[in-house]
């Protein structure tokens, strides 16, 4: 097996951890604690996010590797191969660095730390609603978007793999 394969063999399985872990929180996670009322949704949110900001090794090895792997295997297609291979291994990088590493950077981490500060015992109940209603359409939106595009990065990864 050559290392272009190896790498996209590897950025598929890091960035399938990805696409899997966002899906997760799309169809399971945010629809179940939604059905909480706001401030234990909140809590609930706070929760799980701070686990995430603490930095679990493994999930930073999978979130940063499934990136760094990524764009070392389009690097390296772009140098190594012509035509469509390199081209969807490029295209295939370039969805997954804008379209859900940049999102999570601009969109969903500033949301979440927007939320880690608040005390949510301090805060009025009206401010609960408000601040609920405003997180839950934001974040859900952009975790779309997210789940979208590592699901189509993934399946890039898979025919670019199937071709090499």
């Amino acid at each position: 097996m050559e290392l272009i394969q190896i790498l996209v063999l590897v950025s598929a399985l890091l960035c399938s951890l990805v696409a899997g872990f966002v899906f997760c929180f799309s169809v399971v996670v945010m629809p179940g604690i939604r059905t909480l009322g706001d401030r234990d949704f909140l809590r609930s949110f706070k929760a799980m996010d701070g686990i995430i900001q603490n930095n679990p090794p493994v999930f930073i090895l999978v979130w940063l590797g499934s990136a760094l792997v990524l764009i070392a295997a389009a690097a390296l297609g772009a140098l190594q191969l012509d035509g469509p291979d390199g081209d969807l291994l490029i295209i295939a990088c370039a969805l997954y660095i804008f379209c859900v590493q940049v999102p999570t950077i601009a969109f969903n981490i500033p949301l979440n730390n927007r939320l880690q500060s608040l005390d949510l015992d301090a805060v009025a109940e009206s401010e609960i609603v408000e601040t609920a209603e405003a997180f839950k359409r934001r974040w859900v939106r952009w975790n779309t978007f997210r789940t979208i595009a590592a699901t189509l990065t993934v399946i890039l990864l898979l025919v670019a793999l199937t071709w090499l």
